[in-house]
């Protein structure tokens, strides 16, 4: 199988080189393995060895002060031996009075901290965290750029993009294995991915008694992607307390199923009601297809309803997907009531681009509506507002707004 150049890369090799520790994470099967390979003078250590597992566990201190010194050391599956945490802070306090400080220890997990507390405990200030997602269009396609970087730092001019196949994009920008092995039977991979989920990874991460409750959860939300989430209304439906409600929605989020998207924050300035709510959204579209157990390419031919909150969710994908490997932007929904922008990206000094998605190929002056309303609002820290959709062209529809074709995401030319 070949193996893709991930953009996340350039970001952990710099990370790596500055601080002690990095802890790399991110759900099962997205390449965190092979990643972390890819670093030469290292020592590789996988704790889904049962040998290595059980050497830690029983003795932790000995373990650590054992690994080689001078070397990268690279530990996988950290989630499951969390006995050495203390004794990673006490090795690298030793190695910082020995001005070492940095290129010490390579962690990956398939739980993020949250779910990691006596990690982020133990090792606070001494470590950095990066998230390895599915693949993304421009990692698939080997263009291997970052559209985030690329709407900030570069101009827009009209242009006729090739033509291109979208449900080929979407289909392909998911977990590398499915993606790079066509031989593969997709239901069964996810069948089995889904297995893993219930009784290993969601088990372990809050002490989950009822995984299957987890599925049903699931099933509530997947129609109700892109809207903004109404909790009460879901915990009703599903039948779950509020306690037991946000520790399922946890450990989802803590495994990397979904990520929620958190409301802009509005600056005092601006004398506007904002919705509070949040939105989810799936890290991988077709493992949320799967899900509703659908047919992408029956729903792409048939169901224009289902098939707009499918490219909505891909969209949001890439975005998680592009803003991972950049440390200064940061992406929430711009919902001022009555005039929501689906997406709002943000540099640390504020300036700021609006993104909203629509499954059509044609678009009308009101589609754009929202982003002169946001422009309004924000003034010169508004760069651009683009909508993305299924055309070929990119076109200027006034001061810094455009529409933008999808294949933008990963079509460099």
């Amino acid at each position: 199988m070949d193996f893709l150049k991930r953009n996340l890369y350039q970001l952990l090799q710099k990370t790596i080189q500055t601080r002690p520790l990095v802890y790399l994470n991110g759900a099962r099967q997205t390449g965190k393995s092979t990643l972390a390979q890819m670093f030469e003078n290292s020592n590789y250590i996988s704790f889904d060895s049962p040998f290595y597992s059980i050497s830690a566990k029983s003795n932790p201190e000995n373990f650590i002060n054992k690994l080689p010194i001078d070397v990268l050391n690279i530990i996988d599956e950290i989630q499951t031996s969390k006995e050495i945490f203390p004794y990673l802070k006490i090795a690298i306090d030793k190695n910082r009075m020995k001005g070492k400080n940095s290129q010490l220890y390579l962690l990956t997990g398939s739980a993020n901290l949250a779910a990691l507390p006596s990690l982020s405990q133990a090792l606070v200030g001494r470590m950095s965290v990066l998230t390895l997602f599915p693949l993304s269009t421009s990692e698939y396609y080997k263009t291997n750029f970052n559209f985030i970087e690329k709407l900030f730092d570069e101009d827009l001019f009209v242009k006729k993009f090739s033509d291109y196949n979208l449900l080929d994009a979407i289909v392909n920008a998911t977990f590398p294995e499915i993606a790079l092995d066509g031989a593969i039977n997709r239901k069964q991979w996810f069948d089995d991915y889904l297995n893993t989920l219930l009784q290993r990874d969601i088990r372990g991460v809050d002490d989950i008694r009822n995984p299957d409750k987890i599925l049903t959860l699931l099933a509530y939300i997947t129609p109700r992607i892109g809207s903004l989430l109404n909790k009460a209304s879901i915990q009703r439906e599903v039948g779950l307390d509020f306690r037991t409600f946000e520790k399922y929605m946890g450990a989802i989020m803590k495994t990397f199923i979904i990520s929620e998207i958190k409301p802009w924050a509005k600056p005092a300035r601006i004398e506007k009601r904002f919705i509070r709510a949040p939105k989810i959204y799936f890290n991988d579209t077709n493992f949320m297809c799967y899900l509703m157990q659908r047919d992408i390419k029956e729903i792409y031919k048939n169901d224009a309803i289902t098939m707009g909150h499918i490219f909505e969710n891909f969209a949001a994908a890439e975005i998680i997907k592009n803003a991972s490997s950049l440390v200064d932007v940061k992406v929430s929904v711009f919902a001022p009531e009555g005039k929501e922008v689906d997406f709002a990206i943000e540099r640390p000094n504020g300036d700021t681009i609006g993104i909203e998605v629509k499954l059509d190929a044609n678009l009308s002056q009101k589609d754009f509506n929202n982003l002169y309303n946001m422009r309004t609002m924000l003034g010169e820290k508004f760069k651009k507002g683009i909508v993305l959709y299924t055309g070929m062209d990119i076109i200027p529809m006034g001061d810094r707004v455009w529409a933008l074709p999808a294949s933008y995401l990963w079509d460099n030319t």
